[in-house]
């Protein structure tokens, strides 16, 4: 029944994506070019999804979570070194590409070679991820 209610999310969360234009790589990049086309509907998808999570940020303070699971615990609202090159990293490949991971997944469907690519190239990142922030941090020394 958990593989069902999963796969009946993830569904509808990648129809939701195509819904929104949210995989349509030149209304995304028409989104992040704020000193050119600039094409704002975006932000009300992306508000659809801000306000709805605050909400249930709140909710679940005052929650008992059932059967013995626990709701994890709001991101800490501190801006570290990580936090600021990840993100840069992060919108400089969604500005590039137009895609972030998921429209990129959803886009599989549809995406050609491309989005293929894109997806194949984004988990070989994630698979090194880890390997070079340990080095990164062995570099650095901790704030």
């Amino acid at each position: 029944m958990r593989l069902f209610f999963s796969l009946l999310s993830g569904a509808l969360f990648g129809a939701g994506l195509y819904i929104s234009g949210m995989t349509d790589t030149n209304k995304v990049q028409g989104w992040l070019d704020v000193f050119g086309a600039w094409d704002p509907t975006l932000a009300f998808v992306m508000g659809g999804a801000i306000l709805p999570m605050m909400v249930a940020w709140r909710m679940t303070r005052s929650m008992r979570p059932i059967a013995g699971g626990q709701f994890p615990p709001a991101p800490m609202p501190e801006l570290d070194r990580r936090l600021i090159i990840g993100s840069v990293l992060f919108g400089m490949g969604w500005a590039l590409a137009g895609l972030c991971p998921g429209p990129s997944i959803a886009s599989l469907s549809f995406g050609g070679i491309e989005g293929l690519v894109f997806v194949l190239s984004m988990g070989v990142g994630m698979l090194f991820a880890p390997s070079v922030r340990a080095r990164l941090d062995s570099m650095v020394p901790a704030e």
